[in-house]
């Protein structure tokens, strides 16, 4: 069938408040690429961009952040990626909605890519497009770009006021597209008094910050985390003036000559850092660090006010890591699989394989071997704490879909994200017959009912009771289910065999494990 496009001279154009934007429509969908919401100087807070006058379209998309180290493809049949142009100037953002200019105030959905702070873009993963999304529940679909890695959270405040928040550059960043979604999403059909955040992994983790930033305090009314809460590790805080002094050195630089770092280009800075980290033994896992700005992570720190009044959804993946482990344990027999976890479980193996039968009713061990418990754990402690805290409701869910691929793997790290922005059209192995349609009507219509009115719940989803005193989760599955504490038994054995995992959080040292060794499966 021969799709309806819109693109001419004088439409699809609407007005925002620095000036007029042409897009394109495509079957009754609006698209606009590539809208510029702030200018930035390096190190330096982000401003609203600049009037202009005539017509400047939109359907290209921006730039997005350099990243340490050239992307690479990889475990592309899982996580379907495309790759695009970095320039600093990356503060851009996209747009997809059903209607402009109609008086419509339509619930909006503002998406965080993943990647840690440090990688991703607002495009890179094929399942992040928002137009069927937008489509399916008559909502406004907004991604962004933004600063990351040494661009966003390298702490200069030692070396000058103007460098007051430079750690937090990239969260700053978000906080503006969100004042520009504010002040412009009505003409593109969208309600400025109805903005659900989400995000997945890295994307999640921005979203529990902006939930501790005071600065973002009215800018959202809702949150999605997926795969986004990580239990903290307690390691030393990076010393930042000590790594740019030795940054300077490695630059051939003097102190005094500071400024200097705001302009040499992108790759010399980012090998600086490389070469002065090696010196110092450590590795900055980039990330935001609490200040006067930014309240900290809510497991490390009490709810701000805010937070505490906005609907929240949480969850994970059955299996975060099953990219690696999963298809390595799908060649092992049944015997080698079985001799391996008891090597991994040693004297408590028995209590976790019936534990492991107790809890999900199968006796697939490849499952239990790729389980993931440090995801799954932080986020139960997060809806606990949201829960006491809160004085609205907190739901968790968990994906746990077997996919239909290298002799079957469980959910991994970003397989719920095409199912949420109902792309599984677009990414093949997420198709698996008499499951793949239900299932992502029930995921997608989940978050679109949040986003409408801050409870999942929709009638072709069995009733999603809200954390509460029941510790409630929702299973996404061929058959969805929600039940009632059901894992706590077999991850508090687990966690009793091998202990429990540990994360790097943001600006700690990190020796055991390189940034690009990261980028497997943060993303």
């Amino acid at each position: 069938m021969v799709k309806k496009f819109l693109n001419s001279l004088n439409e699809p154009i609407v007005e925002t408040k620095a000036g007029k934007l042409r897009g394109f429509c495509l079957d009754g969908i609006y698209t606009f690429h590539g809208i510029k919401y702030a200018d930035a100087k390096r190190f330096q807070a982000p401003v609203p961009v600049k009037s202009w006058e005539g017509i400047k379209n939109a359907t290209n998309y921006g730039y997005i952040s350099p990243t340490s180290g050239s992307p690479a493809p990889s475990s592309e049949i899982f996580i379907p990626h495309r790759f695009w142009p970095a320039d600093e100037d990356c503060q851009y953002l996209n747009v997809w909605t059903p209607g402009i200019n109609d008086g419509r105030k339509r619930p909006v959905m503002f998406w965080m890519h993943g990647g840690g702070y440090s990688d991703g873009s607002s495009i890179e993963q094929v399942a992040y497009e928002g137009d069927q999304l937008a489509e399916y529940g008559d909502v406004v679909v907004v991604s962004i770009n933004h600063r990351l890695n040494i661009l966003g959270y390298l702490d200069m405040s030692s070396f000058g006021e103007k460098y007051a928040n430079s750690v937090n550059a990239g969260i700053a960043d978000i906080v503006v597209a969100l004042e520009w979604v504010r002040d412009n999403i009505t003409s593109f059909g969208g309600d400025p008094d109805n903005i659900t955040i989400f995000g997945q992994s890295g994307g999640g983790g921005k979203v529990q910050t902006l939930l501790q930033t005071p600065a973002a305090a009215g800018l959202f009314h809702k949150a999605i985390i997926m795969s986004g809460v990580l239990p903290l590790s307690n390691e030393e805080q990076i010393d930042f003036r000590v790594l740019i002094l030795v940054m300077l050195e490695e630059l051939n630089l003097k102190e005094d000559e500071i400024e200097a770092l705001e302009t040499i280009p992108y790759y010399f800075l980012d090998r600086a850092y490389q070469r002065a980290s090696e010196k110092l033994g450590i590795r900055v896992n980039w990330g935001p660090v609490a200040n006067e700005w930014y309240a900290g992570l809510p497991l490390d720190t009490p709810f701000t006010e805010y937070a505490k009044k906005v609907p929240t959804m949480v969850g994970s993946t059955v299996a975060e890591l099953s990219i690696k482990t999963g298809i390595e344990d799908n060649m092992l027999t049944d015997y080698e699989l079985e001799k391996k976890l008891r090597k991994k479980f040693g004297n408590y193996t028995d209590e976790i394989f019936s534990s492991f039968y107790n809890t999900f009713h199968e006796n697939k061990l490849n499952l239990l071997s790729s389980f993931d418990t440090m995801f799954r754990t932080a986020a139960v402690e997060f809806a606990e704490k949201k829960n006491t805290e809160s004085s609205v409701p907190t739901y968790l869910y968990q994906f746990a879909l077997k996919f239909p691929l290298m002799n079957d793997i469980y959910a991994w790290h970003c397989s719920d994200i095409p199912f949420v922005f109902h792309n599984t059209n677009r990414v093949p192995c997420c198709n698996k017959e008499n499951i793949t349609e239900k299932l992502e009507a029930q995921m997608a219509g989940a978050w679109v009912s949040f986003a409408y009115s801050g409870n999942p719940n929709h009638p072709g989803l069995p009733k999603w009771d809200a954390y509460g005193e029941k510790k409630a989760t929702m299973i996404f599955d061929g058959e969805s289910r929600c039940c009632e504490d059901f894992d706590t038994d077999l991850i508090n054995k687990i966690h009793t065999s091998i202990g429990k995992p540990k994360h790097m959080s943001p600006a700690q040292t990190k020796n055991s494990q390189s940034s690009e060794t990261k980028r497997d499966w943060m993303y």
